[in-house]
């Protein structure tokens, strides 16, 4: 684990197939299905297909309450330990601690206004 590193980006809007075609259309991305159950998110590929680079998601279910901006993921050893000291100093917790695949997250929002995700264990 490499702790403080942004690992991740995606976006959470109500119109992800709309946003989707948009980006692959302005900057090229391939866009892949990612399945949700009842419906596909997409990561967002480079061209080529092969490497991942973000994700485009839809603001139902569980990231309904994810703000629609550009999130950057940065890994913590510990969510949950991390998202007290973000309320300690000043800021908030916008959505979770919550589970993700292995992992857990968290949106978080600064002193400044400025939101990201926290993910790790």
């Amino acid at each position: 684990m490499a702790n403080g590193k942004i690992v991740w980006q995606d976006l959470t809007v109500p119109n992800a197939e709309e946003v989707r075609d948009f980006y692959a259309d302005v900057v090229g991305w391939v866009p892949q299905n990612h399945d949700m159950g009842d419906y596909q998110d997409y990561d967002m590929l480079l061209a080529g297909g092969v490497e991942s680079a973000a994700g485009i998601c839809h603001a139902r279910g569980p990231n309904a309450n994810v703000p629609p901006q550009w999130l950057i993921y940065i890994e913590v050893p510990n969510v949950a330990e991390s998202a007290a000291k973000c309320l300690a100093k000043g800021g908030k917790v916008l959505d979770g601690p919550r589970d993700m695949g292995s992992s857990q997250f968290a949106v978080i929002q600064d002193p400044a206004g400025a939101v990201c995700a926290i993910i790790g264990g």
